[in-house]
């Protein structure tokens, strides 16, 4: 299961501005910035589970950045973005540790699609559907169903049991799910992760799974016993 936190690196603000939008609206949270060098800064300082990552960038260049992340055994995916006449530079990109590309203009679906394929690998996942008793969760539709049938969720409500479900068993604080759920952008209030939590235990109550707070610590999700 993925995580959510997507760095998006392109110079070219319209662009930018069409993935940025489309990722979010799907759901995830994006940071954007138009430089290698701020790019380097944030990848220093912040986990991100994604990196769209685009080659001709001012100062620092794409390429120049991909090396120093895998020089500093920086293991994030990356999927780089390229104008056509740069395709000849692919092949050194993947050597050097690029895990995907693509050639301008794309089409922000595939784009997605290629997102939602490189954050289930660091997870074994291979398909885009989790189910866990009687819940079945399809990330590529962002739908659930308990006994087969739908449950209707918010982007947030799905974003965070997703990453929930993606740590079955394993307690994440309220500080690691706001940073995996908003971007470094977007104000966050105190209690957002309480309120969410409280939505989806409502709407998880028939589910096999639940949602539990570990005091002090935060919260996790674990199967109900049978």
């Amino acid at each position: 299961m993925r995580s959510m936190h997507i760095l998006v690196v392109e110079d070219a603000e319209d662009l930018a501005d069409a993935v940025v939008s489309h990722l979010r609206k799907r759901g995830y949270a994006v940071d954007w910035v138009a430089e290698g060098a701020a790019a380097a800064e944030l990848l220093a300082t912040e986990t991100y589970q994604l990196v769209i990552l685009d080659l001709m960038l001012p100062g620092i260049d794409g390429q120049t950045l991909l090396r120093q992340m895998r020089r500093a055994a920086d293991a994030t995916p990356v999927l780089v973005i390229t104008a056509r006449s740069q395709v000849d530079c692919v092949i050194n990109v993947l050597d050097i540790g690029a895990d995907d590309y693509m050639v301008k203009p794309f089409d922000l679906g595939e784009l997605e699609a290629r997102c939602r394929a490189l954050l289930r690998r660091p997870h074994g996942q291979t398909s885009s559907t989790i189910t866990l008793g009687n819940l079945a969760l399809d990330v590529a539709a962002r739908r659930i169903r308990i006994n087969d049938q739908p449950v209707d969720l918010g982007a947030r409500e799905f974003g965070l049991l997703e990453i929930l479900l993606g740590n079955l068993g394993r307690v994440m604080s309220k500080n690691a799910l706001i940073d995996q759920l908003f971007s470094l952008d977007q104000a966050v209030a105190p209690n957002a992760i309480e309120l969410y939590v409280s939505r989806l235990r409502r709407k998880l109550e028939n589910a096999s799974v639940a949602i539990r707070t570990v005091h002090g610590m935060g919260y996790v999700a674990e199967k109900k016993p049978e």
